[in-house]
């Protein structure tokens, strides 16, 4: 594996250091996906939904979604 930087506003930053292990590794699983899949000619409709399709064959709900992200918020 290899790091690359990415510039985000203050606030992005913040919330990436506080989120826990498992959300880290899904935004850098989402990441690489994207950049993966752009390479490869895609447009960010079809990559978008391979991603959600990806996250659902993993367990991931809507209502598992907005449970995180409403825990996310809460804190």
């Amino acid at each position: 594996m290899a790091n690359i930087i990415i510039p985000v506003d203050e606030e992005i930053k913040v919330a990436f250091e506080q989120a826990n292990p498992e959300i880290k590794r899904q935004l850098s699983d989402m990441i690489q996906l994207f950049l993966r899949d752009k390479l490869s000619g895609q447009t960010l409709t079809e990559v978008m939904a391979e991603i959600s399709d990806r996250a659902q064959q993993r367990g991931l709900t809507p209502e598992i979604l907005r449970e995180i992200l409403a825990d996310d918020n809460d804190e």
